[in-house]
């Protein structure tokens, strides 16, 4: 052994042995390493048959749509008559089941510990999805970690309206009053830390004005205030302003979205109006629990996305003021992700501390 340690060392003859020995090794390592990769890649590409597959007998179930609102709503009503067509078009039933209570989060934590084997899913909102991570200290979910997105599904505006007797009849005019009178004006809105009470604050914000915000329990009391005269304006959903705008006891200057309303489209958005970059929409969409295969959010998704572009569909929640727009898993997740950097700063802005 000795002397092969020398000549291993030393003599052209032991390099030739090291090399053939690394050599050898070397081969060894790149097999190992290629069985290895093969296997990872076979793996995976099992995976991926077994998850098409899997996706394409689903369902073979009935289907649970979790709406965590009360029933007779516009969000009710929208996923009753979505889970009638997917079951038209899927062959299962696809059940909803209200589970409404804590700001939308009984029904959120309920899919969010659901199995995710597709057959559990949440018609989320800008409130369980975005604004709750700021105002509730007793969340229990975490809407990026916990859910899968599936696909945006509607889109409800905000109408800046007020009553009839304020000298305003443009967002620059009225803009104009707030500066002039700044105690003197109010907005209604359904609550603390609500879409509403937020589109307010950022409107404050942009204009540099000052408004004193009127919490309400839901649309309805506060509408009746402002036509009352007790209260000045709200931003508002159409459903539960229109028909006071359309009836004369409101007058609607503009509407809060980023497109014209198809409803009013005589009236300008904020931004149009002389407010630029403010938007402010409540959006409602699907999810399934986190680890929901990717197959199968993708058939939802893009199901979805063709029953809410028929345009019989589209002309029945435009009449709400509502706009059909669905868009793919990876369009929502951004666009949830974003929403919760939007809103920490104006509930920061606007002193909203979580209850």
């Amino acid at each position: 052994m000795h002397d092969v340690h020398l000549d291993l060392r030393h003599d052209h003859v032991g390099l030739s042995l090291i090399s053939s020995a690394g050599a050898f090794g070397g081969a060894m390592f790149r097999s190992v390493l290629t069985s290895v990769v093969g296997y990872i890649a076979a793996a995976l590409v099992l995976g991926c048959v077994a998850n098409l597959a899997y996706a394409q007998s689903w369902p073979v179930k009935p289907v649970k749509i979790i709406v965590p609102y009360t029933p007779g709503g516009v969000s009710d009503l929208f996923a009753r008559l979505l889970a009638q067509q997917l079951q038209e078009s899927l062959g299962q039933p696809f059940i909803v089941e209200n589970r409404p209570g804590a700001s939308q989060m009984v029904g959120a934590v309920a899919v969010a510990r659901a199995p995710a084997d597709g057959y559990t899913f949440l018609l989320g909102s800008t409130t369980s999805m975005t604004l709750n991570v700021h105002t509730q200290k007793s969340i229990q979910y975490d809407p990026l970690k916990d859910f899968a997105p599936v696909s945006l599904a509607m889109t409800m505006p905000l109408f800046l309206v007020i009553n009839p007797s304020i000298p305003a009849t443009s967002v620059k005019e009225l803009i104009a009053l707030l500066k002039s009178g700044p105690s003197k004006y109010s907005y209604a809105s359904v609550g603390n830390g609500s879409s509403l009470h937020l589109a307010g604050e950022m409107f404050k914000t942009l204009t540099s004005t000052q408004m004193t915000h009127i919490p309400y329990k839901g649309s309805a009391p506060g509408i009746a205030d402002i036509v009352g005269g007790q209260v000045s304006m709200s931003f508002d959903p159409g459903a539960s302003s229109l028909p006071s705008v359309k009836s004369g006891k409101l007058r609607a200057l503009a509407v809060t979205s980023v497109m014209r309303s198809s409803v009013m489209p005589e009236l300008p958005t904020v931004a149009e109006a002389g407010v630029p970059g403010y938007e402010a929409t409540i959006w409602f969409g699907m999810l399934a629990p986190a680890g929901t295969p990717p197959a199968i959010v993708n058939r939802v998704s893009q199901e979805m996305g063709r029953l809410l572009r028929l345009p019989v569909n589209r002309e029945r929640f435009a009449v709400h003021a509502v706009e059909l727009t669905p868009n793919s898993p990876e369009e929502f997740g951004a666009m949830i992700r974003a929403d919760i950097n939007k809103y920490a700063k104006v509930l920061k802005d606007a002193g909203v501390q979580p209850e």
